[in-house]
């Protein structure tokens, strides 16, 4: 049997929309975190609904604490689920309790596998960690390997894994390798506090540790808390014992799943706002910013929002995405429909993310047609006809978003497993399709079947938008 594909809609004419995004998925898992933590109660607003949040969630519930949905009276469809049409609550009440054994299961969630080993080993009792098939591939050892220097009893080094907690942990210096993923020293720092001797991080390791902003991200949200983490010593993360006080959240809205709707605006000239765009974030999605500028889009950020307007023609860029990773499926795909290569560095850790992105998007590229190379450390991306054919996800949320955003501008397009997009950004189909005035489409049906005649225009051509769509997610 065909496996079911999304027939992403081509961007005739430029979009023209205002897009309201959820909270930040990687804020959300970690206020969740601290707030399990703390002395007492603690309310996240605008918290992601997602499957890693809804699983993060899960988790905790299992391991003693207590998590209450808070449902407004008058919560809109954007509180629904589209499969069972049960309402969803953006604002959590966590309350504290001790914290005991139970199961995690991490699906293809970094921020559980990672994170909650930590905290397990502050529970009483055994934890059992499991996840997706997909997931036992992902480097996790480093963070399990810590926790045994201090003294915690886990048994296996990918998942399925057992921590055995006794309530406390030491704690104390530990020398780590992160430069897979900077989840490790996340991971370590949120629970360290907790330890009896705190925790002193230290990477030591051919590569520097990447996605530096969620380690400043992870920093700024401890000291909310209450516990502010030294850094004066190189690649070093001292976290002093102590405790972790409530502190009441409002989730800014998740920045990395809002390029996609921006790169909307950049592939079709079009012009697409963000409401509630954070002045001051921590979250690396603020970067495409500058990328988009350089690529050749007008962007400003007002009361609105940030809104980007694209070109006539997308430019190719050369970048070091070391500390912003997560962006390189969109820059991707955006660098596809360029007229100058793109070469794009300092990204090979991606090769250990939900898949190995960096083969996954040259094999996708270059299945449409493109010209894509993989390098030791990121991709050059040279410009080249593409033509529609299907663009496979590999159950990876942000390969499926990089196919829709090909997909504006190759007529024909068809994504493998839009759904796999639920994990951080569930409505992400119907979100899109809006866009541009269409019905989310799943089709058995090849490229073949859709539409490929391009005479009433193409991405960037000159003519009238759209009316300006209004859009949530």
């Amino acid at each position: 049997m065909s496996p079911t594909l999304y027939a992403a809609p081509y961007g005739a004419t430029p979009v023209s929309a205002t897009v309201h995004v959820p909270g930040s998925k990687s804020i959300t898992n970690r206020a969740l975190i601290l707030a399990a933590l703390a002395d007492g109660p603690s309310t996240i607003t605008g918290a992601l609904r997602s499957r890693d949040t809804d699983l993060m969630i899960e988790a905790l519930r299992n391991l003693g604490t207590e998590i209450i949905d808070v449902i407004p009276d008058n919560a809109r469809d954007n509180y629904i689920t589209q499969a069972d049409r049960r309402p969803r609550a953006t604002t959590l009440r966590v309350i504290p309790h001790p914290l005991t054994g139970g199961h995690v299961y991490c699906g293809l969630a970094g921020t559980l596998m990672r994170f909650l080993p930590g905290v397990a080993a502050l529970a009483t009792g055994d934890t059992y960690f499991d996840g997706d098939e997909q997931a036992k591939q992902r480097p996790l050892a480093t963070v399990l390997d810590a926790l045994r220097d201090f003294g915690v009893e886990i048994t296996g080094n990918n998942l399925p894994f057992t921590v055995s907690g006794t309530g406390a942990v030491l704690g104390g210096d530990v020398t780590i390798d992160a430069s897979a993923s900077s989840q490790f020293v996340s991971g370590l720092m949120l629970c360290g506090a907790r330890f009896a001797h705190g925790i002193r991080i230290h990477h030591e390791g051919k590569e520097g540790v990447p996605s530096q902003p969620h380690l400043i991200m992870t920093m700024d949200m401890l000291a909310k808390h209450g516990i502010h983490v030294d850094t004066s010593a190189p690649n070093t993360w001292s976290v002093p014992a102590g405790t972790l006080h409530a502190y009441d959240w409002t989730v800014e809205p998740d920045l990395s799943n809002a390029t996609p709707f921006l790169a909307a605006a950049a592939v079709t000239g079009g012009s697409v706002t963000i409401a509630d765009w954070p002045t001051d974030t921590t979250q690396p999605g603020n970067a495409i910013r500058d990328i988009l500028t350089s690529m050749g889009c007008r962007v400003e950020l007002s009361d609105a929002g940030l809104t980007v307007t694209g070109p006539q023609q997308l430019h190719g860029i050369t970048l070091d995405m070391h500390s912003m990773g997560e962006l390189a499926p969109t820059v991707a795909a955006l660098a596809a429909c360029a007229d100058s290569p793109t070469e794009l560095s300092g990204i090979a850790h991606l090769r250990g993310h939900e898949t190995n992105r960096l083969n996954a998007l040259v094999m996708e590229i270059n299945r449409l047609g493109g010209d894509a190379e993989e390098t030791a450390d990121g991709l050059i991306i040279r410009p080249s006809q593409l033509q529609g054919a299907e663009w496979r996800s590999y159950a990876d949320h942000r390969m499926a978003t990089a196919g829709a955003i090909v997909g504006l501008h190759v007529p024909g397009v068809t994504v493998q497993d839009i759904e796999t997009t639920s994990k951080t950004l569930p409505g992400f189909a119907d979100a899109w399709s809006a866009l541009t005035g269409t019905a989310a489409i799943p089709t058995e049906q090849t490229h073949n079947d859709v539409p490929t005649d391009t005479s009433s225009g193409h991405p960037g051509a000159p003519g009238a938008p759209q009316r300006t769509m209004e859009v949530w997610l």
